[in-house]
C-alpha cells in the first residue's frame, strides 16, 4: 500500500467532497467490550508467518517463527462470498477455541490501492456487498475485530477535494461520476453489516499522521459511517511513531465530536500541519491548545465513552519513519525502508481511554512491494537488490525488524 507523495502537504486543507447525500447522524457508537484491557489477542497457529517459516531454514526460519509467536492480523483479500464465509469462519473458530480475540483485515474494495502495489479487489459495488455479507456470515456470533479496508479512505477513486482538486487516483475502468460515492456506499454497507453482529468490533481507515490532515480524514470518516463503527485505525503498513499517532488519533476523535455535535465544520479543525509544525513534534501542543479553544467556543464536551476510539498499527514503527541518507527521485519512505524495528507488542492495555489497542495489523516480515524509489528499477537502490512482491516474505527485513525492535525483543 502506498502513501502518494502528492497527497501529503497538498492535502493540508483538502476536505473530501462526494456526490452522495451524507447520512443522517446516528448516535455515537461508544466503546466496545471486545478490546478491554484484559482481552487476549489471538496468535494464529496457521498464520502466513508460520507458513513462510516452512519454506525457510536456519536463522531466517527462526526469525519467522519468533515473529509468528506474537498476535498479528489475518488478512482476507478476496474469494467468492461462500469462500470468504468459509475462510473467516475458520479464523474465528480457531480463535474461539483458544478463547482469544482475532483481528481480521477485510481488504477487497474495487480499485483497492488504486491498482498499484496491492491491486485487486471486487469488481463492482454489488460484488463487494455480497462479499461483505459472506464475511459477516463467517463471523456469526463469535468474537472478531475487523480492520475494514486499509487505504479505503486514504485513496478514493475519482475523488474531488473541497477546493475542487481532482485527486490522483483516476482509474480508467471506474465511472468518474460515481466511483467516489460508491466507495462511501460500500463502506457504510460494511459498517452496518459488522455492527449488526453481536460480538464484532469494526474500525475504518484513518490513514496516518504523515498523510491526510485531521479535518480531511475526519470528514471522510463521518461520511463512511464512523459514528456507527467502533472507530478507526491508524498507521497500517506504515512506520510513523506511536506518539504521533496518539495525538493525531485524538484530534480526529475530537474533530468528529465537534463536527457532529455542533455547527463546527471539519474544515475548521486544527491539524498536524497547522497550527503545529509537522516536522517539529514539540509544536504539536499548539494544536492541542486549539482543540481546547474549540471546545470552549462550541460548548461541546469531550466524552471518551462516546467519541470514536482508535487502534494503532505498531508492527514496524519502533524507530519511526525512515529518513534516507541518499537522495532519491521518490524516496518511498513507506516501502521496505531499511533498518526499521518492531514497535510495541500487541496489547489492549493502552492506558488511554481513546486507544482500544496497539496491534500488529501489517504482518511484520512481509514485503511492501518492489520499491524503485523513483528510479527505473528493478532493484531497490536503498537495498541493492530486488524486493519481494507485496505480501511475500522478506527475510532481510524480518531480521532487521527483530534486531532493531523498540522495546527490544529476545529470541
Amino acid at each position: 500500500m502506498q502513501i502518494p507523495l502528492l497527497m501529503r502537504r497538498a492535502a493540508v486543507a483538502a476536505i473530501a467532497m462526494i456526490t452522495m447525500t451524507t447520512l443522517a447522524a446516528a448516535p455515537a457508537h461508544g466503546a466496545n467490550d471486545l478490546l478491554d484491557p484484559d482481552a487476549d489477542l489471538w496468535t494464529n497457529p496457521q498464520s502466513t508467518t508460520v507458513q513462510a517459516a516452512g519454506s525457510l531454514a536456519g536463522d531466517a526460519r527462526d526469525d519467522a517463527l519468533l515473529l509468528a509467536s506474537f498476535p498479528s492480523a489475518s488478512w482476507v483479500t478476496g474469494g467468492t462470498p461462500n469462500e470468504v464465509k468459509r475462510d473467516v469462519k475458520r479464523l474465528v473458530s480457531g480463535a474461539h477455541a483458544s478463547d482469544e480475540v482475532p483481528v481480521i483485515v477485510a481488504y477487497n474494495l474495487p480499485f483497492r490501492d488504486c491498482a498499484q502495489y496491492s491491486a485487486g479487489g471486487a469488481t463492482s459495488l454489488g460484488a463487494y456487498t455480497d462479499w461483505i455479507d459472506g464475511f459477516a456470515k463467517g463471523i456469526g456470533n463469535k468474537d472478531a475485530v475487523v480492520i475494514l479496508e486499509p487505504d479505503g479512505l486514504g485513496i478514493i477513486p475519482w475523488h474531488t477535494t473541497a477546493t475542487g482538486e481532482l485527486e490522483w487516483c483516476r482509474p480508467a475502468e471506474a465511472d468518474s461520476t460515481t466511483a467516489a460515492s460508491e466507495r462511501y456506499e460500500m463502506l457504510n454497507y460494511a459498517v452496518d453489516a459488522f455492527d449488526a453482529l453481536p460480538n464484532t468490533a469494526v474500525y475504518l481507515d484513518g490513514t496516518l499522521s504523515a498523510w491526510l490532515n485531521v479535518g480531511d480524514i475526519s470528514d471522510r470518516l463521518i461520511k463512511a459511517g464512523v459514528e456507527r463503527a467502533d472507530g478507526f485505525f491508524l498507521n497500517v503498513s506504515n512506520y510513523a511513531s506511536t506518539e504521533r499517532q496518539r495525538k493525531y488519533g485524538t484530534w480526529i476523535s475530537d474533530c468528529i465530536n465537534l463536527s457532529v455535535n455542533s455547527s463546527w465544520e471539519p474544515t475548521s479543525c486544527a491539524n498536524q500541519f497547522s497550527p503545529a509544525d509537522y516536522d517539529d513534534f514539540s509544536t504539536w501542543t499548539r494544536t492541542d491548545a486549539a482543540y481546547d479553544r474549540a471546545y470552549a467556543d462550541t460548548g461541546v464536551t469531550r466524552d471518551a465513552a462516546t467519541q470514536p476510539h482508535f487502534v494503532i498499527d505498531t508492527s514496524r514503527n519502533g524507530l519511526g519513519t525512515w529518513t534516507p541518507a541518499e537522495v532519491y527521485p521518490d524516496p518511498q519512505v513507506w516501502c521496505n525502508p531499511p533498518d526499521r524495528g518492531l514497535g510495541e507488542r500487541p496489547t489492549t492495555a493502552t492506558g488511554d481511554e481513546l486507544i482500544d489497542a496497539l496491534l500488529w495489523i501489517k504482518v511484520p516480515g512481509e514485503s511492501d512491494g518492489e520499491c524503485y524509489r523513483g528510479t527505473g528499477g528493478p532493484e531497490d537502490p536503498a537495498r541493492g537488490g530486488i524486493d519481494p512482491a507485496a505480501g511475500q516474505w522478506f527475510a532481510e527485513m524480518a531480521d532487521e525488524l527483530i534486531d532493531n525492535a523498540v522495546p527490544a525483543i529476545t529470541p
